[in-house]
């Protein structure tokens, strides 16, 4: 067993980096599956931080959009707390060396994106932002003596007692298991995407977090509402690369097959109308073999090399130049609102365990996240986090000890039955959703959960991830935000509120199908 620390932050994206640097001087320890920077959904992320920083806008008005755009479901005091929050953190990365794109008096760039009712966009290189803040946050990283990384660690299980928390079961580089104690546990270790076979979440991205937490016995809120990027380039490769939004932004346009703009007509925003809408008509274009496309052409044009280079060279490698062509575009899994429960100071339901990032369910997102307030919520409850953790270790938390260890039951798994998995929740759980399709996927799940039973902890963390999402799906009956039924393609003012679901209620609606 290794020697205990102060606080375990479990995952290396941003949340988890930021919060480690709140923490200064107490010492943390942080475990990074892979080398600090890979594998993180925040190093790939190229739209912003959402910021009211222009001297027009507000923070009210942001919370305003935030509460719009989360079709009913939205926490207003939340809201308002991030929100009001933005700038000061803003600041705070800008302090460290992240290059945020200036105009030449000085002022932030500030591109607008779908929902926002005001650019509000701060970025890097037009779509560089999540790189560019990582590289920093992993320098400061560097150079802070009190913060410790464990690159190269994976954490499969989270140990409980009555109690609460008491240990992290995690994997050393070279396979041996250790447990991992501390005074406070962080769990930031990302979102779902890559449970779908469609993402733009780098691969490991696998809903680990939210499915140790479920099995550990966290409530899991929200689980059904999944966002999917509108415009992920079409591309026969995964993860498939997305095309941000501040394109559409700019100006770009959607056009189908016959170059006909088909948003127009759907939407008082056209292609600036939410997350949620957006994806489902250019799925239906799809579905409907009018193979949508993203027209840069007329309204960035030439400067879309300069602007936007990450798209441009994705663009050029893959044969599409997109100073003269189209960019054809598909849905794809990016992004999840639900995640593990917490409260305004970012404690789960489980003593001792924090949350932040993607894989918390904090209330700011509802049912369909405001573009570029992913970043945003997770250094705002990152540093939330650090500071409620602080006081409790000044108040003397004490450091439990486990009664029982899971054993080593991280084996490994098929991965054509991962794929399995992966083309399920894409074929059932995705952009447009039923019935028979929600059992189909639980059924599915339950047969691999069977076959892989006490096998993969890795394995079986996935599947608790798919079971709630699954499962929650199933139980909301109407349409709101990211989650659409087809039998049920109205919303309902009965259901305008959040869902909360265990693993073991969960699995009791598996095992029924």
């Amino acid at each position: 067993m290794a020697e205990p620390s102060e606080v375990l932050i479990i995952g290396a994206g941003l949340a988890g980096l930021y919060a480690a640097l709140s923490f200064a001087p107490h010492p943390v320890t942080v475990l990074s599956p892979c080398p600090l920077g890979d594998g993180a959904s925040s190093t790939w992320a190229q739209g912003g931080v959402a910021a009211a920083m222009d001297k027009n806008d507000t923070p009210a008005a942001h919370a305003t959009d935030t509460i719009s755009a989360g079709a009913g479901t939205v926490l207003p005091e939340i809201a308002k707390l991030v929100t009001e929050a933005a700038q000061k953190h803003i600041a705070g990365l800008s302090a460290l060396g992240t290059p945020f794109d200036r105009t030449d008096e000085g002022e932030y760039v500030l591109s607008r994106e779908a929902a926002h009712g005001w650019p509000r966009i701060v970025r890097v290189k037009g779509d560089q932002a999540g790189k560019a803040i990582m590289t920093s946050l992993i320098e400061a990283v560097r150079q802070t003596p009190s913060i410790t990384v464990h690159e190269s660690w994976s954490a499969v299980d989270l140990l409980t007692d009555d109690d609460g928390i008491c240990g992290v079961l995690a994997v050393s580089p070279d396979g041996r298991h250790e447990v991992l104690k501390a005074q406070a546990y962080l769990l930031a270790a990302g979102g779902i995407g890559s449970l779908y076979a469609k993402t733009t979440n780098p691969p490991n991205v696998r809903g680990l977090a939210i499915g140790m937490a479920a099995r550990a016995g966290a409530v899991i809120a929200d689980a059904e509402f999944v966002q999917f990027h509108p415009t992920a380039i079409d591309l026969d490769c995964d993860p498939v690369p997305l095309a941000t939004e501040a394109l559409r932004g700019e100006g770009a346009v959607l056009v189908n097959s016959m170059g006909e703009r088909f948003m127009t007509a759907l939407h008082p925003d056209a292609e600036l109308a939410p997350r949620d809408i957006v994806a489902r008509a250019i799925f239906t274009e799809y579905r409907n073999g009018n193979r949508p496309a993203l027209d840069t052409r007329k309204a960035i044009g030439a400067h879309i090399l300069k602007d936007f280079p990450t798209v441009s060279e994705i663009c050029k490698s893959n044969g599409i130049d997109p100073v003269t062509e189209v960019i054809p575009v598909i849905p794809a899994a990016h992004y999840h609102m639900g995640g593990v429960a917490c409260d305004a100071s970012g404690q789960s339901s489980i003593s001792g365990l924090w949350v932040a990032g993607e894989a918390a369910s904090t209330g700011l997102h509802g049912a369909n996240r405001l573009a570029s307030n992913g970043l945003l919520e997770a250094l705002v409850f990152a540093a939330i986090c650090a500071e409620s953790i602080s006081q409790k270790l000044t108040s003397g938390l004490s450091i439990n000890t486990p009664k029982h260890v899971a054993r080593d039951n991280d084996g490994v798994f098929y991965p054509e039955d991962l794929q399995i998995l992966r083309q399920t929740m894409s074929d059932n759980v995705s952009v447009l959703r039923d019935e028979k399709g929600l059992s189909e996927a639980l059924r599915v799940i339950r047969s691999l959960d069977q076959k892989h039973k006490n096998k993969s902890a890795d394995f079986a963390n996935m599947l608790a991830a798919a079971t709630v999402v699954t499962a929650a799906a199933l139980l909301r009956t109407e349409s709101r935000g990211g989650h659409y039924r087809n039998d049920f393609p109205a919303p309902h003012t009965n259901q305008a509120r959040r869902s909360f679901l265990t693993l073991p209620e969960a699995l009791v609606l598996r095992d029924a199908q």
